[in-house]
This record gives structure tokens, sequence and C-alpha cells, in this order.
């Protein structure tokens, strides 16, 4: 696969028809895993890397579906993904020029898993792909071009819902990618968390992200697929740790949050028996998640739009 480009992977959800095979286990894991291995490696080898990254990322996957069809699936598949990765990156950075430092900073943790950091300051963000999310939505780069680098790089998205999602061209989608990473060529190789201005000027692009990723999730592009469980499930996972950072703890983080949990309730009810979508008079109310409603609640009264009873 070429960097950039869509991966030549089928994405639907592996659970709803047949075993999981192997092809079905690659997609699994290619919507569950491929920001999550960008986001850790590319922390490990600096965001000038990323497109080596996501080559190496995208040959795991590859990988994967000939060794799982031939031999049986690893027990922990993601750490069989990570290592694979892993090799192949530093592989790559072996065959470049001037990578000396970056080799030997990888020789203590080639083969390993990723150590949790011992603590977080002020300024960190305790999540690999949230704290990239915020690299990826440079104030130097465009607003379309934040949106284009996080949702196709870390999110998974194709370039066709990249284009309906933003009411762009294709052509423009891929414009706009090339130019946000010709910004992270020129990244410092050691970027970290932005420190903590840098996070509160991020931080509307980073929402905006979580957002469409959401809005992805609770109305997908995808003609066979209306409802993308898992795409919410994660971007409530990050708006989440968002939300317990002090410079994202903000009203509008809150409210973001309330509207996730809000809509998800809903999301069983939401399909008729045969995948069509239901409108909101036409729903089972019985099947509504309570826990989600109540959670939703909760965020509303944080972003004081709702006053307690």
């Amino acid at each position: 696969m070429s960097r950039g480009d869509d991966a030549g992977i089928q994405r639907r959800d592996p659970g709803d028809s047949g075993p999981l095979t192997a092809p079905v286990l690659v997609e699994h894991f290619f919507r569950h895993e491929y920001g999550r291995l960008v986001a850790t490696l590319t922390r490990r080898v600096g965001a000038p890397h990323i497109e080596l990254v996501e080559d190496a990322v995208q040959a795991a996957l590859m990988a994967a579906l000939t060794a799982w069809t031939d031999r049986p699936v690893p027990e922990d598949p993601g750490a069989w993904l990570y290592r694979v990765a892993h090799n192949q990156l530093i592989g790559d950075l072996r065959r470049k020029a001037g990578q000396i430092r970056i080799l030997e900073r990888q020789a203590g943790v080639a083969g390993q898993g990723d150590p949790p950091p011992a603590s977080y300051f002020a300024d960190e963000v305790r999540d690999d792909m949230l704290r990239m999310l915020f690299v990826c939505c440079d104030d130097a780069l465009p607003e379309e071009s934040r949106l284009v680098l996080a949702l196709k790089t870390l999110c998974g998205f194709s370039t066709a819902e990249i284009a309906l999602r933003l009411f762009t061209t294709e052509a423009n989608v891929h414009k706009r990618l090339g130019r946000a990473r010709d910004r992270l060529r020129e990244a410092p190789p050691d970027v970290e968390t932005p420190p903590l201005e840098g996070l509160r000027s991020r931080l509307p692009s980073v929402q905006a992200v979580l957002y469409l990723l959401f809005n992805e999730g609770y109305l997908s592009a995808h003609a066979e697929q209306a409802i993308r469980r898992e795409l919410c499930d994660e971007a409530i996972r990050l708006a989440t740790i968002l939300a317990e950072h002090p410079v994202a703890a903000t009203p509008e983080t809150f409210a973001l949050l309330a509207l996730m949990h809000l809509h998800i309730a809903r999301l069983e009810a939401r399909l008729d028996g045969v995948g069509g979508l239901l409108l909101l008079e036409e729903q089972d109310r019985s099947l509504w998640d309570r826990e989600s409603m109540r959670l939703g609640m909760e965020w509303l009264v944080r972003a004081d739009i709702l006053v307690p009873c």
C-alpha cells in the first residue's frame, strides 16, 4: 500500500455475518487499532516520520492477512500487529540516512509493549491517540487540513468519507493531506504533547475531530452499514479523557460529551429488523439506554446548560 492511500482492506463490522475469519479479524483491527498503532509508533520516532509509520502499520495489517490465514491467530493479535509494525518501521529507518539517534532510542524498547508512564504533568495527555490528535491539530495548518490529517491518519477515514463529512471533493482532501504531512515533516523530531498554550489553541479542532468521528459512527457514510457503534464508543472514550485534562475541562467539552451520550442512548432503537433507520417517533423507547441518558444529563449539568433538579 502506498502511504496516504486508503488501505486495501474492506472495513465492515466483523461480528455481523459469519465467523471471525482472518480477513474479517484484520478488518476489525484496522478499525480498532490502526489509529492507536500510528499514534504510539509516531510518539516513539517523531511526527516527521509519520508516513513511514503509516506504511509500517499498513504492512503489518497486510502481513496479518497471510499469517492469520496460514496459521492460528495469535493469542494477543494487537501485540502481534505492534511487533510486526515496529520491526517494519525500524527496518525502514535503518534504510534512511541520519537515523542513528532514533535507532539507539528504539533499541531499548524493541519487541516490548508500551510501558505506562510513571506520571503525567499538567501539560501531558494520558493517551497516545488523543495526544497525537493535538499534534495533528497544529495551528500552523489551515483548519480543514488539520481535520483531514487527523481523520485520515488516526481515525482511519477513507478519502471519500472525509470529503463527504467536510463537504469538499476527494481531490481537495488529497491536496490538504499532502500539505499537512509536509508540515509534519518539518516538525522537530521529538514532538511530544504541545505546551499548555498550544493545547488551548488546538482544543476546538480536537473537539471538531471527535464530533466528526462520533457522527460517522452515528450515521455512517457506508451504504451497507448505517451505524458503526465502535466509532461512537471510541469518540466517547477520547472525549472523556479530554474532559479530565485541566486545559480541556471546558463547557464545550462537557456539552460535546452530553451530546454523544444522549445520542448513543438511542442507538439500539434506531434500526428496524432489516437494518433500516427509524425516525425518532418510530423508535421503541424501551430500548433506549437509561445509563447513557443519565450520563448525558450529568454532562449537561457540568456544561451549565441544564440546572440540576
